[in-house]
């Protein structure tokens, strides 16, 4: 176990403790050293000193995209932290530019560059994150130790106590706030039970969808400058819906991700990966660069990917001193890729509320609840938007909204692959830069009417030198 105390702490410090030493929890921690004096981070796991995995990160093995939307809250957070990323090896892509995808509506133009995407190996991000924020000293580490349970009372939440993995003394960790970012498998609502406080609303859509990723060595020529493949399903079609994406990552590497909703999952089994990426998407695209990159990983295979939200912000009563972010709050599928720049943004909406309102004011923790209940709303709408059509990924299936709200973004992303300016509001919302009302205005609502300006593309828009590296036809 690492435990590192700063030199100045002291009984009467303004103390916050977070609860999850990833992505969530380090920003937390960072947006907090603007109002606390300490900032604990209690984390499970033993962390690593660099970049290198951990047992409780099994979704660090797979694909992930950083958005514009969250590369801008985490530099506004970690000033530099972009660059460091860049130096250690990230690629900076440009939306749509670098992007070659087919839609259920055919294929994307690469417009001009509208936003973009870091694109990194997720425990390279993570290393990279963490160093940047314990280099603070009022930010000290508390790993290899578990949460047992919130202390306080159903008005005010007290602290925290903790236990070393795998015995050891319990003890209390007391704090002016805790911030709980334990991820998908945060204790949160029974420790809520146990305050007496009610079970929060809570919604689930689970598409059944499985993942299997490998890591591959780019060819030669492709190691720089290739761009993002993704091969989107279809969920007009019925039935499962199958995608992949390729993403060029540090070290001349690609990942690829393959994923298939219920009946149409792909294999855990190395041998099937190649047959899964011809036989079961929608184009062969992926499948040829398979077979022409080195495989580097066998499979790594992974079911947990159901849309989870737990509504804290519409409790009835809503404790002092207590805050969710990240997947404790609202876990997404991660096929679209808007979990890290949620968690970015909720990170910052903490800080920014926290330091407004005064560190311990009356409500700040139910203020700053309900304000990321925003970016998190928005990331959630469009994670389930699409999930709730496969077959039972609900209870009673999509409802009317979800019919009029998929009709619309349908005709819009059928826009989109013939109009650029529409390209760039869709993009707008999908880097989470900008919300959803900016695909309702009138000359928005007029260009969805018109549809798209241009014709179709018949193939995958690769440039001849993107071909010729990658070593296709």
């Amino acid at each position: 176990m690492t435990e590192r105390t700063s030199p100045d702490a002291r009984p009467d410090a303004r103390t916050a403790v977070v609860l999850g030493g990833s992505h969530s929890g380090m920003l937390a921690a960072r947006a907090l050293t603007a109002v606390a004096d300490r900032v604990v981070v209690v984390e499970r796991d033993t962390l690593p000193t660099g970049s290198a995995p951990r047992r409780g990160l099994p979704q660090a093995r797979h694909a992930h995209v950083l958005w514009s939307g969250g590369v801008r809250a985490m530099e506004d957070l970690l000033p530099g932290v972009t660059g460091a990323l860049r130096a250690a090896g990230a690629h900076r892509m440009p939306v749509t530019t670098g992007i070659v995808a087919l839609s259920p509506w055919g294929w994307f133009r690469r417009w001009p560059e509208s936003h973009h995407v870091i694109l990194v190996g997720r425990d390279l991000l993570d290393a990279t994150v963490r160093a940047e924020v314990l280099a603070d000293e009022r930010v000290e580490l508390l790993d290899g130790t578990e949460a047992l349970e919130l202390t306080g009372t159903a008005g005010a939440v007290t602290g925290v106590r903790v236990r070393r993995c795998g015995g050891g003394e319990e003890r209390v960790l007391e704090a002016g706030l805790v911030v709980d970012a334990t991820g998908r498998g945060s204790a949160l609502p029974g420790w809520l039970a146990a305050l007496g406080l009610p079970a929060p609303e809570r919604r689930e859509v689970d598409s059944g969808l499985a993942y299997a990723t490998r890591v591959f060595r780019a060819p030669e020529p492709a190691l720089t400058g290739f761009p993002v493949v993704n091969i989107l399903p279809d969920p007009r079609a019925g039935g499962p819906g199958r995608n992949g994406l390729l993403l060029p990552i540090e070290d001349g590497r690609w990942i690829i991700t393959l994923s298939g909703t219920r009946g149409g999952t792909p294999s855990p089994d190395t041998a099937d990966f190649a047959r899964f990426a011809r036989e079961e998407l929608r184009h062969p695209l992926i499948a040829d660069l398979v077979d022409r990159a080195e495989p580097l990983t066998d499979v790594s295979f992974t079911r947990t990917t159901v849309n989870r939200r737990q509504f804290y912000e519409r409790m009835p009563s809503w404790p002092e001193g207590l805050v969710v972010l990240g997947d404790a709050l609202a876990a997404f599928n991660p096929v679209y890729g808007h979990g890290l720049a949620a968690a970015a943004q909720s990170a910052l909406i903490l800080r920014d509320v926290t330091r407004r309102h005064g560190w311990g004011a009356p409500g700040v923790a139910r203020r700053v609840q309900r304000a990321v209940a925003r970016p998190v709303g928005a990331a959630w709408d469009l994670a389930v938007g699409q999930d709730v059509f496969y077959p039972g990924a609900t209870e009673h299936g999509p409802t009317r909204r979800d019919r009029l709200l998929a009709d619309y973004v349908g005709r819009l992303m059928l826009t989109a692959t013939g109009n650029g300016r529409i390209a760039r509001r869709v993009t707008d919302v999908t880097s989470l830069e900008r919300g959803g009302a900016v695909l309702l205005t009138p000359s928005v609502l007029l260009a969805a009417a018109v549809g798209p300006l241009r014709p179709a593309l018949d193939g995958p828009p690769l440039t001849v030198a993107e071909r010729k590296a990658a070593g296709l036809p």
